[in-house]
C-alpha cells in the first residue's frame, strides 16, 4: 500500500510540474473565506464580545455605516476589445520582423504580459523557407524566451532532423507571445489581441512553407472550422493581410504526441509531405 500512495503521489506531482506549477504559493495554509469576510467588513464593525452579567445601559439606534468597497485586484483588468484595433494598427505599421519585436514588447494591451516572465517572439532562421507556429510559451519558454525549448521542443528538433532541417534552417514562433498563467488555454479575447501581431509576423517573414502545430494554431492561422484530427495531412492556404498567399500545412502539436506516441506515425506523414514540399517549392 505506501508503494501505491508514494506514486499517486509521484503521479500528481508530474501533473503539476507538466501543468506548469513550480513553486508553493506559501508554506502555511491560508483561510481565504476568513480574509475576505475582513475586507468587505464595514468599518467600525468589531466580533461580537462575549455576553456579560453586568446589566448594559440602554443604546441608542446604531447608524448604518457604508460599507467599504472591494480593495482593487492586483492584477490587470482585461483589456476592452479596443486593444485589438489598436494591435491591428500596431502590426500594420511594422516595416520588418525587429520593429515588430520592439512594438510588440513595448506593447500593454493584453493581460498575460503582465503575468509572464518576458515575451516569447521567436526561434531560429527568419529568411528560411518554412516557418512553425505553435499556440504558446510553456513554463520553460517563459523563462528562456524561446518558444518550444522544453520537452516538445526537444521532440519538435528530432522531427526536423527527420526531413533533415534545424533551427538553423527554419524560424519558429506562437500565436500567443506570453505564457498563459499556469499554462491555461488563452482566451478569445487574449487570441483576438494577438492575432495580428503573429499574422504581420508571418507577413515579413514570407515563407514558402507554412505548419501549424496543433488545434488552437490552425484555428487561428487558417480559421479551420473542424479538429486537427481531421484536417491534418491536408494542404491548405494562408492568406496574409496583404493578399500573399502561403501553402500551409496542419499536423499534430509535439506535447500531442508525447501524451500520445501512437499517432508520431501520422505526424510522420506529415512531415514527410512537408519535405517533398519544400523540395519543390
Amino acid at each position: 500500500m505506501p508503494d501505491r500512495i508514494d506514486a499517486d503521489i509521484e503521479a500528481l506531482l508530474r501533473f503539476y510540474a507538466d501543468a506548469g506549477y513550480s513553486d508553493a504559493l506559501d508554506d502555511e495554509p491560508h483561510d481565504r473565506f476568513a480574509e475576505s469576510a475582513k475586507r468587505v467588513m464595514p468599518r467600525g464593525d468589531t466580533p461580537a464580545a462575549a455576553p456579560s452579567s453586568r446589566p448594559s445601559a440602554p443604546k441608542a439606534a446604531p447608524v448604518p455605516a457604508a460599507p467599504i468597497a472591494a480593495a482593487p485586484l492586483s492584477q490587470p483588468t482585461i483589456p476592452a476589445e479596443a486593444q485589438a484595433a489598436r494591435a491591428r494598427e500596431l502590426a500594420r505599421s511594422a516595416a520588418s520582423l525587429e520593429e515588430l519585436r520592439g512594438l510588440l514588447d513595448s506593447f500593454d494591451g493584453c493581460n498575460l504580459k503582465f503575468t509572464a516572465k518576458q515575451m516569447v517572439f521567436s526561434d531560429g532562421n527568419p529568411e528560411a523557407p518554412i516557418m512553425f507556429i505553435g499556440e504558446a510559451p510553456g513554463r520553460d519558454e517563459d523563462l528562456e524566451g524561446r518558444p518550444f525549448v522544453g520537452r516538445s521542443g526537444q521532440l519538435l528538433d528530432r522531427m526536423l532532423a527527420a526531413i533533415g532541417l534545424d533551427r538553423d534552417s527554419a524560424y519558429i514562433a506562437n500565436v500567443i507571445p506570453w505564457r498563459p498563467p499556469g499554462n491555461r488555454d488563452p482566451s478569445p479575447l487574449e487570441t483576438e489581441i494577438c492575432r495580428p501581431f503573429i499574422e504581420r509576423q508571418i507577413e515579413l517573414a514570407a515563407p514558402k512553407v507554412l505548419v501549424t502545430l496543433g488545434n488552437p494554431s490552425a484555428k487561428v492561422i487558417l480559421q479551420a472550422k473542424e479538429g486537427i484530427m481531421r484536417i491534418r495531412g491536408s494542404w491548405k492556404v494562408h492568406q496574409t493581410p496583404g493578399g500573399m498567399e502561403i501553402p500551409a500545412m496542419p499536423t499534430l502539436h509535439p506535447a500531442y504526441l508525447l501524451r500520445n506516441p501512437a499517432h508520431k506515425k501520422l505526424a510522420w506523414r506529415d512531415f514527410l509531405e512537408i519535405k517533398a514540399r519544400l523540395k519543390s517549392a
